[in-house]
């Protein structure tokens, strides 16, 4: 029987994906991790689910967030990068 190497299949996942994934507001460039870790999706696990501050805090850092948080951006916004984000990496969050 093959074993499933994990580290192999992580590696062509990052290949096809990049380790980043970015979007652009307002001309300033943030950039989200195309993968979470164990810690990351527990601590995620934690927010409530209108926490949406939290979510971007968690996934951009403090340093990104901070900038990010200069920005006036909707809840529509929110919405439309939270698919992007979903659609291109396969992770789906802010569904409630």
């Amino acid at each position: 029987m093959a074993r499933f190497d994990v580290n192999a299949a992580r590696a062509q996942r990052q290949e096809a994906l990049g380790r980043i994934w970015t979007f652009e507001l307002d001309e300033d460039v943030f950039e989200l991790p195309t993968e979470l870790t164990r810690k990351v999706a527990r601590k995620l696990g934690q927010l409530e689910d209108d926490d949406v501050d939290g979510l971007f805090k968690l996934l951009l850092g403090e340093k990104q967030f901070a900038r990010f948080d200069e920005h006036d951006i909707t809840m529509q916004d929110i919405s439309a990068i939270l698919e992007a984000y979903g659609k291109e990496t396969g992770l789906a969050l802010g569904e409630g």
